[in-house]
């Protein structure tokens, strides 16, 4: 039999667009980052096999640099490899699979509706304030922002690290920078000493919840200073968790439509860093509470896993355990009632013993007593 050959003779038109890269990757990104990555798609959808920065940067009415900084990112996040010359000269650009993503399923099923736009790190609770919003006592005084002059800013801009940084954040906020706003940077950069890439990625999450004050951002960055976050991998390994667990917390409860309020943010990071539970716990706690209350009390929640916490609680099985010792007790305090409804009681009435008389002999005391004038 002879084998037939297929072939496509209509022009291809159309780009597919990954979902991994629109629910992962794109809300995140810069828009800018993200037109030069669905680009690339459309090249290798329409079989280009050739292209260069300048072709790029000129379809974006962009700069060389602009488009390299956009290939660094995606080649840092996974999606690129990048192929350069012995003398350091781009050459090819690979598209690369999508990272494995364990959390994807979990996250995914425990998102609440696309309505409630939820578990951003606000203000308050970034900056670590308690249940009540009130600041605590003994809280060490935060770092002050320092004004720069204009001959400092120039001689730091003379940093191509720093001077690349700056471009990357002013594109991010959309906004020229006013001078309280550079002097907020280079303060993280200074003072907290945060490296650029941190700095980057501290912009770029913020900006992916919805935030472009420097007043907000600056706030955010003090709470990493505070949990000693020096690197881009221990802000997303942060970032994940308190992802993770809000929305864990929301869907017990049913939350949607409103974002977390800063007392219910600050009850779920004492669950997760003070007390350490793991979202099943919290999650029982949830169940329970709505059980026993029939709605999402934060506080009622709150009591069930601070009793835990003192009763040495750390996994569902200590849960378990905890439960059957108080049927039991429940039980045996039940058999005491029982016992005590049982047995008759004694009153002022029949305390008295029933004495049976002697008649007889007590007519005949009466018969023989000497009767008296």
């Amino acid at each position: 039999m002879i084998n037939i050959q297929l072939h496509n003779d209509c022009p291809a038109t159309d780009t597919i667009v990954p979902n991994q890269f629109i629910d992962r990757f794109m809300p995140s990104a810069n828009g800018e980052f993200v037109k030069v990555y669905l680009y690339l798609l459309r090249c290798i959808h329409s079989h280009a096999s050739n292209c260069t920065i300048s072709e790029i940067a000129d379809k974006f009415n962009n700069t060389e640099m602009d488009i390299q900084r956009a290939l660094r990112y995606w080649q840092k996040e996974g999606l690129l490899s990048l192929e350069e010359t012995a003398d350091g000269k781009l050459c090819g650009i690979g598209l690369l699979p999508f990272p494995e993503d364990s959390t994807d399923t979990e996250e995914a099923s425990s998102s609440p509706a696309p309505s409630a736009v939820s578990l951003e790190e606000t203000p308050a609770s970034a900056a670590g304030e308690n249940v009540s919003g009130s600041q605590p006592v003994n809280q060490p005084q935060e770092p002050q922002i320092r004004h720069y002059t204009l001959d400092e800013i120039a001689e730091f801009q003379k940093n191509p690290d720093i001077q690349e940084m700056l471009f990357v954040v002013e594109t991010y906020i959309r906004h020229p920078f006013s001078e309280n706003d550079i002097n907020t940077i280079l303060f993280w950069h200074e003072d907290l000493h945060f490296s650029a890439e941190l700095i980057v990625y501290l912009v770029e999450y913020c900006v992916s919840k919805g935030h472009t004050n420097l007043r907000y951002l600056n706030k955010v960055a003090l709470a990493w200073h505070e949990k000693k976050i020096t690197s881009v991998e221990q802000a997303k390994s942060e970032a994940a968790v308190r992802s993770k667990a809000y929305y864990a917390v929301m869907k017990a409860f049913g939350i949607t439509g409103r974002n977390l309020i800063d007392s219910e943010t600050a009850m779920i990071r004492k669950w997760t860093k003070e007390y350490a539970f793991d979202l099943s716990l919290i999650q029982e706690a949830c169940a329970r509470t709505i059980s026993s209350t029939g709605q999402s009390s934060f506080s009622y929640a709150d009591s069930i896993l601070t009793s835990w916490y003192n009763d040495k609680v750390h996994s569902l099985e200590d849960v378990k355990r905890l439960d059957a010792t108080h049927q039991q007790k429940k039980k045996e305090r039940a058999a005491v009632k029982a016992n005590a409804a049982a047995s008759p009681k004694k009153n002022n009435f029949n305390n008295f013993e029933s004495r049976e008389n002697d008649y007889k002999s007590l007519e005949a005391m009466l018969l023989n007593s000497p009767i008296r004038s």
